[in-house]
């Protein structure tokens, strides 16, 4: 099982729509896959019809557990997502009181890593969304991850936000002791605009060696799967989000191969 993690600190650059557009690509694959929605705001869960604020099982039973020395049973907090192969482990707002309920004990960072550890025979890979502020759920998302996803808008102000990851990324890299394979996305790309051309010029010149050697470009069709609540593979095959989100599944897949091989 590979868990692959979409994270900024910056709003708006198409985390979500990463999330989902990979997690359906890979299910059409016919890989088990299991999304895991760890930002308050809940986006994720919203996009399969699980409001955020009702009760219902989600992430913030994990921590609960753990607190009260509990087994975490992941397997008993998973939704079922309405399309094959895909399963979603949802948010819900109470997230956003989980440090300050329950503290920051010992091991609370890779709660995470635990539950997903139990589950590793029953997906081939988990798709996680984060929020996009540092603190507990970030560190456990990233402690869990084989793979860092850093989705970046091709704009200006994106690119800044990218800064502020990067260095937000060594901090943890050193508190966990451990490095993370990442890979930068550039999303929302717009040839007709100077602002996206030169934004990605430079995204390629400053992240070369880490950045996706392509890009996801504007698709209106990202907006119409979303509201009617389908992944975009599974609503339009053949638009053009989803042949470059296929595209980024090849790339990854091949350069998780090609790490795993040097490794040995």
């Amino acid at each position: 099982m590979e868990i692959w993690t979409a994270s900024n600190q910056k709003g708006g650059v198409g985390k979500t729509t990463t999330v989902v557009s990979l997690a359906g690509v890979l299910a059409q694959a016919g890989k088990r896959v299991l999304m895991v929605d760890m930002d308050p705001h809940g986006s994720l869960s919203c996009y399969f019809g699980l409001d955020p604020d009702d009760e219902l099982p989600s992430v913030y039973d994990l921590f609960e557990r753990f607190s009260l020395k509990q087994p975490l049973a992941p397997k008993n907090l998973v939704h079922q997502s309405g399309f094959e192969n895909l399963h979603l482990l949802p948010s819900t707002t109470a997230l956003v009181t989980l440090e300050k309920r329950m503290g920051l004990k010992g091991g609370m960072g890779r709660v995470l890593k635990m539950a997903m550890n139990e589950l590793r025979d029953d997906y081939d890979y988990v798709l996680v969304d984060t929020p996009p502020l540092l603190g507990v759920l970030l560190i456990n998302a990233l402690a869990a991850s084989d793979k860092l996803l850093i989705p970046v808008q091709t704009e200006f102000l994106a690119m800044k936000g990218l800064e502020r990851m990067m260095n937000t990324l060594r901090m943890l890299t050193q508190s966990l002791g451990q490095g993370v394979d990442y890979t930068v996305i550039p999303t929302m790309y717009d040839r007709r605009t100077h602002a996206s051309t030169e934004s990605l010029r430079l995204l390629r010149q400053q992240y070369h060696g880490s950045i996706w050697p392509a890009m996801i470009p504007i698709d209106t069709k990202f907006r119409d799967a979303s509201k009617a609540g389908v992944p975009p593979p599974q609503f339009l095959s053949s638009s053009r989000g989803v042949r470059a989100y296929r595209s980024l599944v090849k790339y990854l897949v091949t350069h998780s191969a090609e790490t795993s091989q040097q490794a040995v």
